[in-house]
């Protein structure tokens, strides 16, 4: 979750506009944009297709554009979530960029690791 959920410009009078990011969106942007994942591997990390998490990357980029160009207050939604990534499922950032297959291979051992610890 992000530390902060408000980010409020200076130097303009007054109480200027809200815009929202949703908090599916500033995850998208957290994957993508800085911690330097790929659209499919961001996609693999929130469990959803890449298209949509390209939709939902494109929309992030304009909320955000909007509310630096406009000088709007950006507010991060944090409502009823549920966080279901554990870190340690991410793919690995400093090694080379892998194929899909092996990534989806890891993410699959790393989750049967875990579920039989858990039986």
């Amino acid at each position: 979750m992000p530390p902060v959920a408000l980010f409020s410009p200076r130097g303009r009078p007054g109480r200027p506009d809200e815009i929202e990011l949703k908090v599916d969106e500033f995850e998208a942007l957290k994957l993508a944009d800085y911690q330097g994942y790929d659209q499919s591997e961001g996609a693999q990390a929130m469990g959803i297709s890449r298209a949509s998490f390209g939709r939902i990357l494109r929309n992030a980029r304009k909320v955000l554009a909007t509310a630096i160009v406009e000088g709007c207050c950006l507010r991060i939604r944090i409502g009823d979530v549920q966080v279901g990534v554990r870190q340690k499922n991410l793919p690995k950032k400093d090694r080379k960029p892998a194929e899909v297959g092996d990534v989806e291979k890891v993410l699959r051992e790393n989750i049967l690791k875990y579920t039989r610890k858990d039986q």
